[in-house]
């Protein structure tokens, strides 16, 4: 059987370039917004707090962070094909996202900067650090004889339009996942080198500061629109960008446990780790946010863990599509009515919780 996973790592665009992988649900996405209602944005509510946060941005903290140093000039041949296989995958979607991250940020700051300058420079640096990481990150797939062609991404890639709330809850909750995945592995890495396969992972330390301090900025525009975070609909979208987040960052990482076998992690510990680390932070703005405490949430993200390896193996059949679509059908229904429990299942009320989660 031909493992498509195994064809898309190898084809490349020309010598040395990486075709971008398949989009699919559980892939890095690029966003666009209504600039304009976001230009409108009063945020006079909250403008201390940002003006604090723009001074941090212009400290730039991690200026001389990204530098590679001599332990990155070696080959790296010794890697098992699976696990450098494996590697490389991690390095691209981490890459991709970053540089949807520089996209939107770019954008935003152009477009805002006559009216309403603070955001505008905030969201300008923040494009700098996005861009260092995507850069960084792409240098190292170079150890590995790849790139990725940032230019051919922008044109190529179909960008997921979000009003604004939207956009601040997933790019949030995406800062702050980050922070988390960040912290953990270094924090891992630093009590067993053992595991540190790649000299990337040293960075991490400062790296995650980079994605809190964005995290926080959302947190603070949010709260200079209260609209977003108060009410019952606020409240249901908090819930759904949550669950989006946690189940299609635990489906890929299950999917890709060699990964973090090879970190000396276990993939489902370590995400329910970042998961619960990363629900409590965002109980510090949300209204409210789930209770991953209860076994039942990840016994059902299980179920879909199951469900797409069926899928994938129906996938790489060789049976006629038809009969394809007819097998796979019941997984799907599966997923959609584990996703529709999860996101029923009872939910915590952070606002009064918020004296006693932190």
């Amino acid at each position: 059987m031909v493992n498509t996973a195994d064809k898309q790592d190898k084809q490349e665009l020309r010598p040395g370039v990486k075709a971008p992988a398949k989009e699919t649900l559980l892939t890095p996405r690029f966003y666009t917004t209504d600039f304009d209602e976001m230009a409108k944005m009063d945020i006079s509510v909250n403008e201390d707090e940002l003006r604090a946060i723009l001074e941090e941005f212009r400290a730039d903290y991690n200026q001389k962070h990204f530098i590679r140093d001599e332990e990155f000039n070696q080959s790296w041949e010794h890697l098992d094909p699976e696990t450098r296989r494996l590697f490389v995958e991690f390095l691209e979607r981490s890459c991709t996202a970053e540089f949807s991250g520089f996209l939107l940020y770019k954008e935003l700051g152009r477009r805002l900067k006559h009216s309403n300058p603070l955001l505008a420079e905030c969201f300008t640096l923040m494009s700098r650090d996005e861009a260092r990481h995507a850069g960084f990150l792409n240098k190292a797939m170079s150890d590995f004889n790849l790139s990725l062609d940032l230019g051919f991404l922008t044109k190529s890639r179909k960008y997921t339009f979000f009003k604004p709330k939207y956009i601040f809850y997933a790019t949030y909750l995406s800062e702050k996942i980050g922070y988390w995945r960040y912290i953990t592995i270094y924090r891992h890495l630093e009590k067993h080198p053992e595991h540190r396969i790649y000299p990337l992972f040293r960075f991490f330390e400062n790296w995650c500061q980079d994605e809190n301090r964005h995290g926080d900025f959302f947190d603070a525009i949010m709260q200079a629109q209260p609209y977003v975070i108060t009410g019952l609909i606020s409240r249901l979208w908090c819930r759904f960008f949550l669950l989006a987040v946690f189940a299609t960052m635990y489906l890929n990482d299950v999917q890709r446990s060699g990964f973090y076998e090879a970190l000396g992690l276990d993939a489902r510990e370590y995400d329910q780790y970042v998961i619960q680390k990363t629900n409590q932070t965002a109980g510090r703005v949300f209204p409210t946010i789930l209770d991953v405490e209860n076994p039942n949430f990840f016994n059902r993200l299980e179920v879909c863990v199951k469900n797409n390896e069926k899928l994938s193996e129906i996938a790489n059949s060789d049976a006629p599509r038809v009969v394809k679509f007819f097998r796979k059908l019941p997984h799907y229904v599966s997923n959609g009515w584990q996703f529709l429990n999860l996101y029923l299942q009872k939910a915590v009320d952070a606002q009064a919780k918020r004296g006693s989660l932190y």
